[in-house]
């Protein structure tokens, strides 16, 4: 069936702020489906409340509605559009997870879709309610002949203990209607039982929760599906989770495609997964079923249907190279997969089952030091913040390369000298899993622990426990030489099991760079391949790659030839001239969606500058590894040895490290040392703008002031400057994102400790005190410049007093009570620091007013969180402009800026705290909130304004 006529104009339902359980993944599938719509010539519009994201960018749709997702808003966009004569005429809620599902059951039930004429798409409503309704779905499972755990739904407390007692425990408690677990959790006792009952009848919106079995222990896989309105299907691909069940999906490390799944089981779970898929509803589109296989039987039980683009279908994107979301968005408008082409190759059908010739590695990223006191422990409840994803050639290449993507200042799997040896910790960790059981499974070999005991606590598959044995014994064996005496072959085996140069010269004791040589002189070398999804089968028009060791080079002492030139290698290097983009690696508190969307208008502002562009990134969830944005993705590690051999084969112009956050500014030193050239504002500014001292002696000579400060590496000497600055302190380690270790001190003994604790986490790291400013107002600046001309692009005013994170402040632009003599500092200040840096492109620049006095707190030549909130506050693309100053392609006089300025934006911070109950939430100077929001208001006397202007000091902490 071809595109159906009747849809002209769709809505699509955007995911909201984000948070644990919902992040990017669902603006990566909302840009997508927004782009493929387009494509048919139907008009795109869109709600969503996140501004951050480059889904609500004008580039996705015809009309954007940044507006809260609730159903006044949609009535509000449904009356708009048939005022204006062009009324909707269908809405897809599956591409903004259950944020947008809800909220599209809620205006069916309140009949708003009916009364204006909007037919849903994409999805079946009584299909979802199927699948959320943990008895309806238990019940519809067992009819289609499929297993299903052992319980029942109770809707009281009572009802509860009546179905415990007639399983008996070990039980799981699954509430209705919630994401990412939230609620969910395992009982083995009477006792822990009631108060998950209470909690979980609380945490589901119906209040109702399945009481069942527990399956813990078992082995977990997913299918992801795409079906037509013909009833056709194909499985994406299958992944298998390294951990075995008790622990949330997304906290699990993930595998793709299964590695311990026999064919046989395999072709029962196809089978399954297809007829439950044509139980539940008629409907095309992406699905995800989640199965649990025991291990000792092999019998196979259902335990969760998604009918929408989930978590894992990014993942599945990624990992496979079919655009799922894409091709779903195109089903949800009539087409079928046989009447589609697949935009990888260009000339074959989208009807076709993707094979894969590598090995993909997901592990989540977690951020348990922003949240002290919080239950580490991983069960049903997701607790991460964001995932990396590694592509090998064998298993264990990929899960070296997702450990050094992952920064959390290991260099892959272990062989780095931060090993446990402690027995008794070591074996509590097997067997209670949280965000580090993985590397302690590796020294758990490493110190001796039996195969049997460290397979008894952790319940994971023999098979890939044996895998992360057979590291142990390689390093055991390279140990056994110098690097002189090494051969040629056992280092060849160790790249080819993904081991990065830093960890065979911890191993050799040596250092990286004569690895390095040792590698050039023996052409043991890495090639790109291309994934293409179809194992090479057919030419792949999509340019997207992976590095991998296991190649069929010669060892030869000859002088090495290009990479191009390589047997093996598929990234052929164009003659074009090139700039690289390095991306910020995988979320986390501090540094999120932001700079995905600054990544995405760089790449675009480069192609529109003529220039060939080059993206490396390793999150799976983002726009910015979408194979269509950049001229060539490279789906690598942001990590030192992976990014330079992509620049030393693509030979660029130069390399953009401002938009990729932290990550990507950590690599501009090195880059600077090796001769390649920083694209925009040098090294050595960013670091000046680092260095404390540095910079205040750039302040003085410029005449602007700033709170008293010094630096100090040890506990005594801050004791010392204390006394001379005054308390109360921030205090502070240099080179941090998201606040990072950031505190307000009262008296030295806070003082030692925390200096003590800094230096502890990062040791050899400069400390920064600081005088704090009590009861000062903070505001931030962001500016583009050119190295002599400066244009700010907006002034935002925190309605908390300084001392709380800005990422967690509600902020304000344009300010709301500045007086025109701080604004004017403050805009003449800005001018001053973006010319001393000679920046060239963005800058954000924050600063406490304390008796109408502007102190500069601190510069950060880069793009930053804000960047994206001004863009679409005042409707205009500054990222793609800055972009265009750094590559000198134009300078700030040659832009037009002429802002929408109407009323006031307000930045709203959004938290997680419901996944760490025990934790308090008082806010200070280090950032917890996991997403934002923006509202506009017309005027101060709103009440939203008033609400949270009047609460302004209620969360202030150190």
């Amino acid at each position: 069936m071809p595109k159906n006529s009747a849809i002209r104009s769709v809505l699509i339902i955007g995911s909201g702020p984000i948070v644990i359980g919902q992040a990017c993944e669902f603006d990566y599938a909302g840009s997508q489906a927004a782009r493929s719509i387009r494509d048919e010539g139907i008009e795109v519009s869109l709600i969503n409340s996140n501004p951050a994201t480059i889904m609500t960018d004008p580039i996705n749709a015809d009309h954007v509605y940044l507006l809260p997702l609730e159903k006044k808003s949609i009535v509000e966009i449904l009356k708009k559009h048939q005022d204006m004569g062009r009324p909707i005429d269908a809405v897809l809620p599956t591409m903004g997870g259950q944020t947008a599902l809800n909220l599209a059951i809620d205006c069916e039930k309140a009949g708003i879709w009916q009364k204006y004429g909007v037919k849903i798409i994409g999805v079946d409503i009584k299909a979802i309610e199927t699948t959320e309704d943990r008895e309806k779905f238990r019940l519809l499972m067992l009819q289609l002949g499929a297993g299903v755990c052992k319980g029942r739904t109770a809707r009281s407390f009572l009802e509860g203990k009546e179905i415990a007692q007639e399983i008996g425990f070990p039980l799981v408690i699954r509430p209705s209607f919630t994401l990412g677990g939230t609620g969910g959790g395992f009982v083995n006792t009477p006792e822990e039982f009631d108060k998950a009952l209470t909690h979980g009848l609380h945490a589901s919106p119906v209040h109702e929760v399945l009481v069942e079995q527990s399956v813990m222990g078992w082995k977990e896989y997913e299918l992801e599906l795409l079906r037509d309105n013909n009833g056709n299907f194909i499985i994406i691909c299958s992944i298998e989770n390294f951990d075995p069940m008790g622990i949330h999906t997304g906290d699990s490390i993930t595998v793709a495609p299964a590695m311990t799944l026999p064919d046989t089981l395999y072709q029962q779970m196809r089978d399954l997964a297809i007829r439950v898929m044509g139980g539940i509803g008629q409907f095309a589109g992406g699905c995800n079923i989640q199965f649990s296989v025991n291990p000792q039987t092999d019998d196979i039980i259902v335990i969760e249907v998604n009918p929408r683009v989930s978590r894992s279908s990014a993942l599945a994107s990624k990992a496979t190279g079919y655009p799922i979301a894409k091709i779903a968005a195109k089903m949800a408008v009539g087409y079928n997969l046989d009447e589609l082409i697949n935009p990888i190759t260009g000339t074959t059908s989208a009807f076709f089952e993707p094979a894969i010739d590598y090995v993909i590695v997901k592990v989540p990223r977690w951020n348990f030091d922003k949240f002290p006191g919080a239950d580490r422990s991983l069960g049903l409840q997701m607790k991460s913040v964001g995932e990396a994803m590694g592509i090998g050639r064998n298993f264990q290449e990929a899960l070296q390369k997702a450990c050094q993507s992952l920064e959390i200042r290991r260099n892959g799997l272990g062989a780095d000298g931060r090993e446990l040896n402690d027995r008794e910790a070591l074996t509590k960790s097997l067997a209670h899993p949280s965000w580090n059981r993985l590397f302690h499974i590796y020294d758990a070999f490493k110190a001796g622990m039996s195969f049997r005991t460290i397979q008894q606590l952790t319940k994971i598959d023999p098979w890939f426990l044996h895998q992360i044995e057979e590291l142990i014994l390689l390093e055991r064996e390279i140990q056994q030489y110098d690097l002189d005496d090494l051969p040629p072959e056992l280092l060849r085996t160790a790249k080819q099991k993904g081991y990065a140069d830093r960890q065979l010269a911890h191993l050799l004791q040596v250092k990286e760079s004569k690895i390095y040589q040792y590698r050039q002189q023996h052409n043991i070398r890495r090639v790109f391949k291309c994934v293409d999804t179809c194992a090479a089968e057919f030419e792949a028009k999509t340019p997207y790659y992976y590095s991998t060791f296991n190649n069929q080079l010669p060892i030869t002492q000859d002088r090495p030839e290009p990479v191009s030139d390589l047997p093996g290698n598929e990234s052929i290097r164009s003659n074009r001239k090139k700039v690289v983009v390095l991306g910020s690696g995988p979320n986390r508190i501090g540094q999120g969606i932001e700079f995905d969307y600054s990544c995405v208008h760089g790449v675009l502002a480069a192609k529109e500058a003529g220039y060939e562009t080059i993206m490396i990134n390793c999150n799976p969830e983002t726009v910015s590894t979408d194979p269509d944005i950049a001229d060539k993705l490279y789906f690598e590690p942001v990590f030192w040895e992976h990014v330079h051999a992509i620049i030393m084969h693509e030979q660029p112009e130069g390399v953009i490290v401002q938009l990729g956050g932290q990550t990507a500014l950590k690599m501009a030193e090195k880059l600077t040392r090796y001769g390649i050239k920083i694209i925009g504002t040098s090294w050595e500014a960013l670091d000046l703008a680092e260095d404390r001292g540095h910079f205040s002696d750039m302040l003085r000579k410029l005449d602007i002031p700033y709170p008293k400060f010094g630096t100090v590496r040890e506990a005594e000497a801050a004791i010392e400057l204390s006394r001379e600055l005054g308390f109360p302190l921030l205090v502070r380690p240099s080179y941090v994102l998201g606040g990072q270790s950031m505190k307000i001190v009262i008296n030295e003994e806070e003082l030692e400790s925390h200096v003590m604790k800094i230096l502890q986490d990062i040791p050899d790291n400069n400390i920064l005190l600081d005088h704090f400013l009590e009861n000062a107002i903070e505001a931030e600046a962001d500016a583009i410049c050119d190295g002599e001309d400066v244009y700010i692009i907006g002034i935002m005013e925190h309605i908390e007093p300084a001392g709380i994170h800005s990422g967690d402040s509600y902020a304000v632009l344009p300010p709301f009570d500045l007086s025109e003599n701080v604004i004017r500092q403050i805009e003449e200040y800005t001018t001053k620091i973006a010319v001393a840096l000679e920046t060239k492109g963005l800058i954000n620049i924050q600063f406490a007013i304390k008796n109408e006095q502007v102190y500069v707190i601190e510069a950060n030549p880069r793009a930053s969180r804000t960047v994206p909130f001004i863009c679409k506050a005042y409707q205009e693309p500054y990222v793609n402009y800055a972009t265009k100053v750094m590559l000198g392609d134009k300078k700030v006089k040659d832009f037009d800026f002429k802002p929408v300025k109407k009323g006031y934006a307000i930045k709203i911070p959004v938290f997680s705290f419901n996944k760490f109950p025990n934790v308090n939430k008082e806010l200070g100077p280090e950032m917890k909130s996991t997403g934002e929001g923006i509202y506009f208001i017309d005027d101060l006397q709103d009440d939203f304004f008033q609400k949270v202007y009047s609460e302004r000091n209620l969360y202030l902490s150190r």
